[in-house]
């Protein structure tokens, strides 16, 4: 979407009698960066698992998987989520973060008794074993998918570690080893791979204005690429020479789409964020998508010349504090947050750019969320517009009564 005070004039028209505060998605925006994504994977032959976490609407996901077959399956963020999205007739999910809860256990055995794929995380001998003993009291085999972490460390040591902190396992007797321990287990087997250069995938490194900074982050990138790729083929290697069937290695992320498909040890990539490109999802070198998810605030207040106030707004995305993290204020273009008040819980004051157009009370004032899925924890719909129309309305997780974290 094209970020202007013309744009901002017809989007204005187009939500002049609807409530405020509102979500939409521009399908336009939406369907180039799924056409985007699912083009680079099929060059590659690869296939995109959908970020759930990122998405957070199950009618959009269905949009996505229905464009093409190099979309396949869900890397989802829990159990519960995976079992809604089973119930409405998905399947092919990979769990991304472990459990060893009981309700989720028998969660986890009720798919796999329906027949539906679900691979939960594991990174130690303690989940195995969980699963191990569930599994084989019900009688059934569940899937588990081991993760690699894939950080950078530039010197060898714990001491500069570059990523997320996730799981331990990194090296292949690491891995071996973890797998040579399942393989006495019943109730469980080990048969993919996950791999999340979240520090590749998530950090931008082509902001404006910020040459210094873009040229250390893309330094960091390259030099990190190519020392995961080596370790993640050398710890896929080592399991498959091992005797260990892999029906799958995940890796990458929005970010890290085009590194992520280069490595040959890779079968499939997991796209979430690109598909809204929301405030953190801008600037990429390598990678460019659309901005298409935004939420809208009504003006209530003028306080003084040049500054108006608006009704709610305190969306703050998740991760360490800073101002990143605040939702990104897009039309009319130019405005910015007072220091002191920021993106309040009840209000939003901001200061309007140069050549703002006349702005009455009512009004809305369209943003970003920092983060993506995050965007539809705040609301229950999703409006959905192509060209100058709203075509629909869809229900988000939290529309339909669900909150799983």
């Amino acid at each position: 979407m094209n970020f202007s005070n013309e744009r901002y004039i017809a989007l204005r028209e187009i939500f002049k009698d609807q409530r405020l505060p509102l979500a939409f998605v521009d399908l336009d925006a939406f369907d180039t960066n799924v056409v985007y994504a699912a083009g680079n994977a099929r060059d590659m032959g690869k296939t995109i698992r959908l970020g759930s976490k990122s998405i957070r609407c199950e009618p959009l996901m269905k949009r996505i998987l229905d464009t093409s077959n190099v979309y396949r399956g869900f890397l989802t963020y829990t159990v519960e989520e995976t079992k809604f999205l089973a119930d409405k007739g998905h399947d092919n999910f990979i769990v991304a973060y472990p459990t060893v809860q009981p309700t989720d256990i028998e969660l986890l055995i009720r798919l796999a008794r329906d027949g539906k794929s679900a691979s939960v995380m594991v990174d130690s001998i303690q989940h195995l074993t969980v699963l191990s003993a569930a599994g084989e009291g019900a009688g059934v085999t569940l899937s588990a998918c081991l993760e690699v972490d894939l950080s950078y460390r530039p010197l060898g040591t714990d001491r500069i570690h570059l990523g997320l902190r996730r799981s331990p396992i990194r090296t292949s007797e690491q891995a071996l080893d973890l797998a040579h321990q399942a393989d006495s287990l019943k109730g469980v087997r080990i048969d993919c791979l996950m791999g999340y250069e979240g520090h590749i995938a998530g950090v931008n490194d082509d902001v404006p204005g910020q040459a210094f900074h873009n040229f250390v982050m893309r330094t960091l990138k390259k030099a990190s690429v190519k020392e995961l790729t080596s370790r993640r083929q050398a710890v896929v290697r080592s399991l498959k020479e091992a005797g260990v069937e892999l029906r799958l290695v995940n890796g990458g992320g929005s970010g890290s789409l085009l590194s992520t498909l280069a490595d040959e040890s890779v079968t499939e990539v997991t796209v979430g964020s690109g598909f809204y490109a929301s405030g953190l999802f801008h600037h990429f070198k390598e990678v460019k998508y659309r901005p298409s998810a935004f939420f809208a605030l009504q003006v209530v207040r003028v306080p003084k010349a040049r500054m108006i106030t608006c009704q709610g707004g305190g969306y703050i995305a998740s991760g360490p504090t800073e101002t990143s993290k605040a939702p990104l204020p897009v039309m009319p273009v130019g405005m910015d947050y007072l220091p002191l008040e920021g993106a309040g819980e009840v209000q939003t004051p901001l200061r309007l750019g140069e050549g703002t157009p006349e702005i009455a009370l009512g009004d809305p004032i369209f943003f970003q969320h920092a983060k993506a899925g995050e965007l539809c924890e705040r609301f229950n719909e999703l409006y959905l517009l192509q060209g100058e129309k709203i075509v629909d309305v869809v229900k988000t997780y939290r529309g339909e009564g669900m909150n799983f974290l």
